[in-house]
């Protein structure tokens, strides 16, 4: 089982950058693909990005568009989401996901672990 924390939301003014962090502890960690996806307010959650467990492959929502890097140090059991040129419209809290499948990244259903979100808000 995996136990995951998010952390580095805050507010932003449009055109500026955060990083986000995602602390995970217990078992197996390296073995996991990684991923985060994010929830506005009245609108289904999203994915946004995600990683394998190798930290060489990486996968992202369209809405990205160059802005996320994602991220991963096995040694310290953290996976990071780098945000830059942020938008009003990415407004929304993250979450932080460990999923064991290979495939169906962007998919909610294959992560089995969510941490408990953080607060991004991007103003105008």
């Amino acid at each position: 089982q995996v136990q995951l924390v998010e952390s580095g939301g805050g507010l932003v003014q449009a055109g500026g950058s955060l990083r986000l962090s995602c602390a995970a502890s217990g078992r197996g960690f390296s073995s996991y693909v990684m991923g985060w996806f994010r929830q506005a307010p009245g609108k289904e959650r999203e994915f946004v990005a995600a990683v394998s467990w190798s930290g060489d492959n990486t996968n992202y929502g369209r809405f990205v568009q160059g802005r996320f890097t994602v991220s991963r140090d096995n040694a310290a059991n953290m996976v990071f989401l780098q945000m830059n040129d942020l938008k009003p419209e990415d407004t929304a809290v993250y979450y932080c996901a460990a999923s064991t499948w290979t495939t169906a990244w962007t998919r909610i259903d294959p992560y089995e672990y969510w941490g408990q979100g953080t607060q991004v808000t991007v103003s105008s």
